[in-house]
């Protein structure tokens, strides 16, 4: 049995309002994930055998806004990464949190088990650059490093051993002028659940989401939530029986285009395959890396 953990950047679940763009009933997965229901505050838990879902907590107990980099080390641990420092911290891992990432997380706690992981995002030769320069990684980066763990370049993409952070590859094409052919969301599904098969762990990052949410641009908010509508659907209907998916947040953002901040609502926890059960009792995002290890 694997495990596809999706990581989906400041998504919440808001009130049904015209500036919540997750509510527009073109989207497939949405209202698939929630059972039929509209995807806002007042879904109700769902729990129909091989699927799981609920709105599970981001602020963790400690005042102010929910933010990346705590939120993260949280959703990548099951420690609580804001209150270990007091307070909510981002984008990048405040220097107190980073031995969660790097001693305590998902992939050493599943390594620890004989379990093999993989990082899927690729990262173009500009992000080594500046990451090494400053030497400041991301949450998913530096537990990947922090495991042993390759981080994937221009090469795997082109090998279709590994997935851009937008999908289709396109802006690799238009705007860093990389030679790699641009993709559909649903061939980058395939090309995840075939890399996949090799790993017990499979972990994709989507950040777009929580980018868009900051622009406050309808337009840009639903081009992106499209994409991963696209994306995420064609990965449910290839899903093979052997793997389970998991999707949750970091915080709410981009669900409420009328701030340009982070939101104080609950995030979305879905789950679809065998094991299911073990996130039974989730209520804040500590509990999403003890279900995926359950699970394996």
């Amino acid at each position: 049995m694997g495990v596809v953990f999706l990581f989906i950047d400041g998504v919440g679940l808001g009130e049904e309002r015209s500036d919540n763009p997750l509510i527009d009933h073109k989207e497939k997965i949405f209202p698939f994930m929630t059972d039929g229901q509209p995807f806002t505050n007042t879904a109700k838990t769902v729990r129909k055998g091989n699927h799981f879902f609920t709105g599970v907590d981001a602020t963790l107990g400690v005042e102010g806004l929910p933010q990346s980099g705590t939120g993260q080390a949280t959703l990548f641990s099951g420690e609580n990464a804001a209150k270990e420092i007091g307070k909510h911290f981002g984008p990048f891992p405040h220097s107190g949190i980073k031995h969660l990432l790097r001693k305590q997380s998902l992939f050493k706690k599943a390594q620890a088990r004989g379990k093999s992981c993989s990082f899927i995002n690729a990262y173009p030769e500009i992000f080594f650059e500046k990451a090494e320069a400053r030497n400041r990684w991301s949450c998913t980066t530096l537990m990947t490093k922090s495991a042993g763990l390759p981080l994937n370049t221009v090469k795997e993409v082109k090998n279709e051993r590994a997935i851009t952070a937008g999908i289709t590859q396109q802006a690799w094409r238009e705007h860093l002028k990389i030679d790699v052919p641009e993709i559909t969301p649903e061939q980058a599904a395939l090309r995840l659940h075939k890399v996949a098969a090799d790993y017990d762990l499979l972990l994709y990052e989507y950040y777009l989401t929580d980018k868009a949410g900051h622009s406050q641009e309808k337009e840009k908010a639903e081009e992106v939530i499209n994409r991963y509508d696209r994306f995420l659907w064609e990965l449910i209907q290839s899903r093979p029986d052997s793997t389970t998916i998991v999707l949750c947040s970091d915080h709410g953002n981009i669900e409420d285009l009328s701030t340009k901040t982070h939101t104080y609502n609950k995030v979305p926890l879905f789950v679809l395959g065998r094991g299911a059960e073990a996130f039974y009792g989730a209520e804040s995002i500590m509990d999403v890396a003890p279900g995926v290890l359950g699970i394996l």
